[in-house]
């Protein structure tokens, strides 16, 4: 009998470092209803209009890339992985379900609480037509694509015909493709409320951007890991291969970011800050990939980076919940809890 199906054993771990990610993504769980956005709208009423659009459009940017990070990226990479790797592909899966589900729909509550049905039916038809975001997710999701149409492939091509050297390079560029969207192409969005966050403004909406970013740190860190693992298999002339796809890959999405911040940013006269803050993210995902970086070094500006800072700035238990909350911890109610002793009583 050929062995075709295995359970997957956490007893043994598959590598060095993927149990340690499962328990990170797990300690880091949460939820968008955790936090109340309602206090925000003191600062939101009295914002100009372009600052509000600005906001806005940011916040659908991100929408659009967690969607298909969600919807496509992790589960194609999941789907990709050898069919021994189960703790891979679990980990990958429950931060797929974590793009969409829990930081997609937290910029969806933003936009519920700050603006009316109307205006944010107007943000998702400029999403829709955005040339350069259109032009971005088609950067990103094609090469998950191919890397899909190619697992199906490698699960059922008959006689040995398929051609594993090729699936490699696929996965790799689906997998660089996912850290430049982790570990990058986000952070253009995440700008705006970092600055307000960094003031003391929109401080519910920041507890939600610094959460999302928490995670966003680990995805790409795991994905390029795998990454890496993958390109120490291939020759010499393979890794020059990658090498040069990843920095055409660059940039190819920096010329199409520039485009989108000038448009979003020029409004608000923030665009000259956000390249700089772009392109100082830009170099931490190619070193994610285990790549020098290719900018150089240039100061950011300094409230972004406080609002950067992910240790909780404020705690409210009754409206607010920072990202340095601890989950509760609860014990089931057992018969004996219903038990009390009869009181003494005294004479007088």
């Amino acid at each position: 009998m050929t062995l075709e199906y295995t359970g997957a054993n956490w007893n043994i771990p598959e590598d060095d470092f993927t149990q340690s990610f499962y328990e990170q993504n797990l300690s880091q769980f949460w939820r968008p209803e955790d936090i109340s956005l309602q206090p925000d709208l003191n600062v939101w009423h009295v914002l100009p209009e372009e600052v509000k659009l600005a906001y806005a459009q940011n916040l659908q940017v991100l929408t659009f890339l967690d969607t298909y990070q969600g919807d496509i990226g992790m589960p194609v990479v999941s789907r990709a992985m050898a069919k021994e790797f189960h703790q891979r592909k679990a980990v990958l899966n429950f931060m797929g379900a974590m793009e969409n589900a829990v930081h997609a729909k937290s910029y969806s509550n933003i936009f519920m609480t700050y603006m009316s049905n109307s205006e944010i039916d107007e943000l998702f038809v400029w999403g829709e037509e955005n040339e350069n975001l259109q032009k971005i997710l088609e950067a990103i999701v094609k090469h998950y694509r191919n890397l899909d149409k190619m697992t199906y492939e490698r699960n059922y091509t008959m006689n040995g015909a398929f051609d594993s050297k090729a699936f490699d390079k696929a996965l790799y560029k689906a997998m660089v493709a996912s850290v430049f969207l982790e570990s990058w192409l986000f952070y253009s969005g995440f700008y705006y409320p970092l600055w307000f966050y960094g003031q003391g403004k929109l401080m519910q909406a920041g507890e939600i951007i610094n959460l999302i970013l928490r995670d966003e740190s680990i995805h790409g860190l795991y994905v390029g890991r795998l990454s890496t693992l993958l390109l120490e298999t291939m020759t010499s002339d393979e890794k020059e291969e990658m090498k040069q796809f990843t920095h055409d890959l660059l940039y190819e999405l920096y010329e199409l970011e520039i485009a989108l911040i000038e448009e979003i940013y020029d409004p608000v006269d923030l665009s000259h800050d956000v390249k700089i803050f772009v392109r100082y993210n830009a170099n931490k995902a190619l070193m994610n990939l285990a790549y020098e970086p290719v900018f150089e070094y240039e100061e950011v500006n300094p409230v972004v980076l406080n609002g950067l800072n992910t240790e909780t700035k404020t705690m409210d238990n009754f409206s607010m919940k920072g990202n340095g909350y601890q989950k509760m911890i609860s014990e089931a109610l057992r018969d004996d809890d219903f038990y009390f002793e009869k009181p003494s009583i005294g004479k007088k």
